[in-house]
């Protein structure tokens, strides 16, 4: 089925295929140039009304690295503490003030469906979420592995690194080039038949 696909074989084994959630990394650093070539890449995930509330932060001084540590579970702690570079991608609840350029032919949006804040909330984390994705298979692209993870104290992470409570952490990514047994074995995935009908 793989000739039906625009990508050749290769691109589709990067992405997807041969890609994993890498649990260990080399030291080779992470360059704000490739995190940046990745953003430039992945900005175009579609989401709604154009919508982009995805917030990114590096966290690259050792300071910092630390107090994230001490917010991830257990499990997750080792490989945090030890990846090249580490990502908190969150959600700006405030993206709607951005919606009158970025939506322009529709700019009351920003008052008229994003007035409110749970609604906002609701939109913004989703379409996050949407973009989180991206980001993932951005990093893939771009040679890398990457270690997304959501077991964190999600409180403690926006209290220590968003202050202004205006943003919610949604995942935490590890980025680098694969190390040393990087992969846990494949988990079984669902079949085209016990996902897909059709009306």
């Amino acid at each position: 089925m793989t000739d039906v696909l625009a990508l050749d074989s290769a691109a589709q084994d990067l992405l997807f295929r041969e890609a994993r959630t890498a649990n260990t990394f080399t030291d080779e650093p992470v360059t704000d140039e490739q995190i940046q070539a990745i953003y430039d890449l992945v900005k175009y995930a579609p989401t709604s009304m154009n919508m982009q509330p995805l917030r990114v932060v590096l966290v690259r001084s050792a300071e910092a690295r630390e107090r994230l540590v001490d917010l991830m579970f257990d499990g997750n702690k080792e490989k945090t503490a030890n990846a090249p570079l580490v990502a908190i991608l969150a959600t700006d609840h405030e993206f709607h003030e951005e919606l009158p350029t970025q939506f322009p032919h529709f700019p009351q949006a920003k008052d008229a469906v994003f007035g409110e804040r749970p609604v906002r909330e609701a939109a913004g984390s989703f379409n996050a979420a949407l973009q989180v994705g991206y980001f993932i298979i951005g990093v893939r692209a771009a040679g890398l592995a990457a270690g997304p993870m959501t077991g964190f104290d999600a409180a403690g992470i926006n209290k220590e690194f968003f202050r202004d409570g205006e943003h919610g952490v949604l995942a935490v990514v590890n980025i680098g080039k694969p190390g040393e047994n990087a992969w846990y074995p494949r988990s079984p995935r669902l079949a085209y038949d016990e996902v897909v009908t059709t009306v």
